[in-house]
């Protein structure tokens, strides 16, 4: 799905106050029913991620932390069920994981009487049932699951996504015969940065020579897209020549702009492909 700039910023300004919650994808679903809920909720993800970077100091001040601990505990005492730390997270504006976080960490602190390793406080956030006190770890619980752009069962879907795509791309080339060498393929040959796959015989899509193809089971904003290609597309481009990006959430159309130079964009694998044996259409 690819979206011009101007479709992109409405979305962008209509996301601006929601919530990372399950409800706030049927809201974005309703709104924009045109676009498909796995493009909304990559736009969304990487919107709201900006959102909490801008405010990301202003909640891990000492005070801020020490602040939202003795309010977790004040408000936790009066019911021990209600869902405290996903209410305060809703209420300042943060991420209900990344609150988890926090709180779990001053309290770790408190209870060791030292800072606890990232180990541990990560196994504990995969896992609350490791955290010492049930209710705290229902709270964590609780903030995990309700939040669609942090924590560990978001990462764990992202990654699952991610693989999943990258399968998708390595079937769709080996049905049109095209042979190539996929990223365990090209470490195990000493590459220590490589795209997803290269091709050993290069193709042509759209009248641009590709020799290599990097999958994105995401949406390419620009925020991301400059990110990857100072990262990541210009130096395969460096090594390998021209390549294909395929962004499987879509992308703003006007980032393809670099095809001239070596760099093009789809939102889905290409149909029509020209190899050097013969030039056919693909579906």
């Amino acid at each position: 799905m690819k979206l011009v700039r101007a479709e992109y910023q409405e979305l962008a300004k209509y996301m601006e106050h929601l919530r990372p919650t399950r409800q706030c994808m049927k809201m974005l679903k309703d709104k924009f029913s045109s676009q498909s809920q796995s493009t909304l909720l990559s736009i969304f993800s990487q919107e709201y991620q900006k959102r909490i970077k801008r405010s990301h100091a202003r909640h891990h001040t000492a005070e801020a932390i020490e602040n939202y601990y003795q309010r977790y505990l004040s408000e936790v005492k009066k019911n021990l069920t209600a869902p405290v730390l996903l209410e305060l997270a809703n209420e300042v504006d943060f991420s209900p994981s990344l609150m988890a976080r926090m709180v779990l960490e001053r309290y770790l602190q408190e209870l060791e009487g030292t800072a606890p390793s990232k180990p541990v406080l990560n196994s504990m956030l995969r896992e609350p049932s490791l955290i010492p006190d049930r209710f705290l770890a229902n709270q964590v619980y609780q903030c995990t699951i309700n939040d669609c752009c942090y924590g560990p069962l978001v990462d764990c879907i992202k990654h699952a996504i991610g693989q999943e795509h990258e399968i998708l791309l390595r079937d769709m080339l080996r049905e049109r015969n095209l042979a190539f060498l996929d990223e365990s393929q090209l470490r195990a040959k000493g590459y220590d940065k490589t795209p997803d796959i290269i091709l050993e015989v290069p193709i042509a899509v759209e009248g641009h020579v590709v020799h290599w193809i990097e999958s994105k089971a995401s949406f390419g904003d620009e925020y991301s897209h400059r990110s990857y290609l100072h990262d990541q597309f210009w130096s395969y481009w460096n090594r390998f020549g021209p390549g294909l990006v395929i962004y499987w959430h879509g992308f703003i159309e006007e980032l393809d702009c670099h095809r001239e130079r070596g760099i093009l964009l789809k939102d889905c694998f290409p149909l029509d492909i020209v190899t050097l044996c013969h030039s056919s259409s693909q579906s």
